[in-house]
């Protein structure tokens, strides 16, 4: 099935097109990554995963799930084999580029209101003016309340934006290069303009302020342990009059987020223990607490073997990963007729031709790479074959062009057999990206194939 048109072999469309449209709700509403967490716990539950800190033994079987600050979650199916004979680990990142408001984020300015942002991830910044936002988030009160934001996602809300320059008074501002035609500190939000009263300075501030007080209980100190994020309005939709396509915010990389999560759904039984691990901060190098290179990972696996009764869990964790295998689920770059000359086409992800394999991504000489082990490719292939899964592979666009990254390097480190796993995207980190239906249905009959695949 390497390099073949998936469409073709399916007579029948309605399962592709059905598969698409659970797809499109999950990404419609996980506009973040605290939001695709609460949706996942919602479909683990629904198929009898249970929460791993409140049982207290394991055994081949049950399903179990973990959460690390809302941001983080991973699930296992235990399997037949002992632990440290390893996992299969199928692993995404839930993190998109987008803007966040900033600590002290509202301010006037000659009567209008904005909310000054600071962007995260890679993006082109000029994509970001002129259309829809919505705002999702926390506000954590001192007193530890907390309080969820959703605002410009109802058909009655409204929605906010930046505004950009009228053509007619642009003359200075077309001769900058594309990074500069859109300053980061120039990416602030509109929030209002009608003032509370005449009386005073900052009125439209004063009124939003109080709008804002009415709806969350809010203050503006409140905003200071808030983590609001800027998102592009509105659901995902299909994309082609053939309707072959999703547009959406957030492809990358929810739509392996979901392959991935949705492959170990529908897994019954497994030999090795099966697992999906859904990770933040990929797009501004997984560091921090909820990052990929925390120790989250590590110390559940650790807990995992505590429960087992194991009197060295953070050994038998260490030897477990080693012996494990991992599909970095992560997309790739969609060759594009449009921009053809940044790709060797040779070596390019094409729309239907199914599950991408990169073998290494990183940037100008591998740099920041995994690279995987041909070995490990081999069993890799033929798992894929014997699945009868549509599967190319892919470097990321030309040599010196440019580059990218994903967690697999992260994984690796733990010397277990890692390679990138995902689906081609266009238009990538933009607040439209777009994607094949069938490559998305490809991912998830190749993840579950993968989860069951023997040695």
């Amino acid at each position: 099935m390497y390099r073949k048109n998936a469409w073709n072999k399916y007579k029948d469309k309605k399962v592709i097109f059905d598969f698409a449209e659970g797809y499109k709700e999950f990404i419609s509403f996980g506009k973040t990554e605290r939001l695709v967490v609460k949706e996942s716990v919602c479909l683990l539950e629904d198929k009898g995963f249970k929460n791993g800190d409140k049982v207290k033994s394991v055994k081949p079987g049950d399903k179990l799930y973990f959460i690390n600050k809302n941001k983080n979650i991973c699930a296992f199916i235990f399997g037949k084999k002992p632990l440290v004979e390893g996992l299969r680990i199928l692993g995404a990142h839930i993190d998109s580029p987008r803007l966040d408001l900033k600590e002290h984020p509202i301010y006037e300015d000659n009567g209008f209101v904005l909310g000054d942002t600071h962007y995260y991830g890679g993006v082109k910044k000029y994509q970001w003016v002129t259309i829809p936002l919505a705002l999702h988030g926390v506000v954590v009160k001192a007193s530890g309340e907390t309080v969820d934001i959703n605002i410009g996602e109802e058909a009655g809300d409204p929605v906010v934006g930046i505004t950009d320059l009228l053509i007619h008074l642009s003359a200075d501002q077309l001769q900058k290069t594309g990074a500069k035609v859109i300053e980061g500190e120039a990416l602030d939000i509109s929030l209002g303009s009608i003032p509370l009263s005449d009386d005073g300075k900052e009125q439209v501030k004063a009124n939003i302020l109080k709008l804002l007080e009415d709806k969350y209980g809010i203050s503006e100190e409140d905003l200071i342990s808030a983590e609001i994020e800027v998102v592009p309005a509105g659901k995902a939709r299909d994309y082609g009059l053939d309707r072959s396509m999703v547009a959406g915010y957030g492809h990358d990389d929810r739509s392996c987020a979901y392959t991935s999560l949705m492959a170990l759904l529908d897994t019954k039984s497994v030999e090795y223990t099966a697992c999906c691990i859904l990770v933040d901060k990929e797009e501004i190098g997984s560091v921090g607490a909820t990052g990929a290179q925390s120790l989250f990972f590590e110390n559940t696996i650790a807990k995992l073997a505590s429960l087992m009764g194991e009197k060295d869990p953070l050994y038998l964790a260490r030897l477990a990963m080693e012996n494990s295998r991992m599909l970095s689920s992560d997309v790739s770059a969609g060759f594009d007729p449009l921009y053809a000359s940044v790709n060797d086409p040779k070596n390019a992800a094409y729309f239907g031709q199914g599950l991408v394999f990169n073998k290494y991504t990183g940037a100008r000489g591998k740099s920041g790479s995994n690279d995987s082990n041909p070995e490990y490719y081999a069993w890799i292939r033929r798992t894929m074959d014997e699945a009868k899964v549509n599967w190319q592979n892919a470097e990321l666009g030309k040599v010196d062009q440019g580059g990218g990254g994903t967690i697999a390097y992260i994984l690796g480190n733990y010397n277990m057999n890692v390679i990138d796993a995902g689906i081609p995207v266009h238009n990538m980190h933009a607040p439209m990206e777009i994607v094949s239906k069938v490559d998305i249905y490809e991912a998830y009959l190749g993840y579950k194939a993968f989860l069951v695949a023997k040695n």
